[in-house]
């Protein structure tokens, strides 16, 4: 196979972003398998015409079953809405196609594995988009874990903080109904914390959480696009109701014996994404911000008393992952790259005839711990991975 025909059902936000990652990987990783962006699917004909022009689609189509039935796709990309990733999976599954699927995986525990079950059965390839995994500066951090360089590990402590739901008239749009995406912010921002400290640190056993929903009503949306909405400015207008969290904050066990502690808000001020995580062993520490995602910040105990403290790693040089594709030492990458990397995962992980990391096994896993998260909320207490 020298070519990777691709289907992609969903064409905003995330949409954007694979696009971009398809037709950037061929420029900048030209020893991989190059994706071919056969078809874009979307339910408004004129949207997905219009979505399918300017990313680079060359056909299009109004119907997932459509485009999962046809011979000439190799791989399904999921970008809609989560309530809608299990349906596409199973189906795209049994059709024999490699599968590509943003997380949250599925809105529950009981459909993650079904989807999983599939995908194995199928003998095809599935990822789930976990790109936070793919920054270099992660990468480099996973490395001082497994090396030994932080010595045994004892902390992790991880925040995703974002501000765009605080606005009571912001609209009720798909991410604020619990049918649709399955959780607020726990599984929005809290599961790419959850899959960093599966990466870095290993298996959760046991969790406690707590969280809360600040604005219970909201005005409905009339359009929605990505993290941004619009919707009726009559006082009068119709109203429904939130049925996620807003808020949610848990502390972790690890199998390893280490502690840690979760928090994904949708309501901190002056936070537009600060996706963070610090991590504290024996011998050193390491903190990373996303928002200066090309920036490790690394401290040692080895280190001279007159000089200890933490030091700022960019982390650009040849030394570190797929910084030899990119640019001269110093000149930073993006949030968009992330996806390119991830990319380059997936289409090795098929040239090699292997299963790409992250894949379906780690979306079944982040959704245990969600699901025991919102468990040991609702009875108020601590709840073990094992029971779920």
């Amino acid at each position: 196979m020298n070519q990777l025909r691709v289907g992609m059902i969903g064409y905003k936000f995330m949409g954007k972003a694979h696009s971009n990652a398809y037709r950037a990987l061929p420029m900048f990783f030209p020893q991989a398998l190059k994706p071919e962006m056969a078809v874009l699917c979307g339910r408004n004909e004129q949207a997905v015409a219009e979505a399918a022009s300017r990313l680079g689609w060359s056909e299009i189509v109004t119907d997932w079953r459509q485009l999962v039935a046809r011979d000439d796709i190799d791989l399904i990309d999921i970008n809609a809405p989560s309530n809608a990733h299990k349906e596409i999976a199973l189906a795209a599954a049994k059709a024999g196609k490699h599968i590509f699927c943003e997380k949250p995986l599925a809105l529950t525990l009981a459909d993650s594995r079904d989807m999983l079950q599939a995908a194995e059965e199928a003998g095809v390839a599935h990822m789930i988009g976990f790109n936070y995994r793919f920054s270099p500066t992660v990468q480099l951090a996973k490395k001082l874990v497994e090396s030994g360089r932080l010595g045994k590990i004892y902390h992790f402590r991880a925040w995703f903080l974002q501000d765009w739901a605080m606005d009571p008239e912001f609209p009720l749009v798909w991410r604020l109904q619990k049918d649709i995406a399955g959780s607020g912010s726990l599984g929005d921002l809290g599961a790419h914390l959850i899959d960093l400290s599966h990466y870095l640190i290993g298996d959760i056993d046991e969790v406690i959480g707590m969280s809360e929903t600040f604005i219970k009503e909201r005005p409905l949306a009339e359009e929605m696009t990505g993290l941004s909405a619009t919707g009726s400015t009559n006082p009068n207008a119709p109203r429904g109701q939130v049925t996620v969290d807003d808020a949610t904050l848990f502390m972790a066990k690890f199998a390893d014996g280490a502690i840690g502690s979760f928090e994904a808000t949708r309501f901190a001020a002056g936070h537009r994404s600060t996706n963070s995580f610090e991590i504290n062993g024996s011998l050193g520490s390491v903190k990373f911000d996303f928002e200066r995602m090309n920036e490790l910040e690394v401290y040692f105990n080895s280190d001279d008393e007159d000089v200890q403290g933490f030091r700022r790693v960019l982390a650009t040089d040849p030394a570190h992952a797929y910084a030899e594709a990119w640019w001269p030492p110093g000149h930073t990458i993006g949030f968009e790259h992330t996806f390119i990397h991830e990319v380059l995962e997936l289409t090795d992980a098929i040239r090699e005839g292997r299963q790409p990391v992250p894949n379906f096994l780690d979306g079944v896993k982040c959704q245990a711990v969600l699901e025991a998260v919102e468990r040991s909320i609702e009875q108020r207490r601590w709840v073990e991975i094992a029971e779920m």
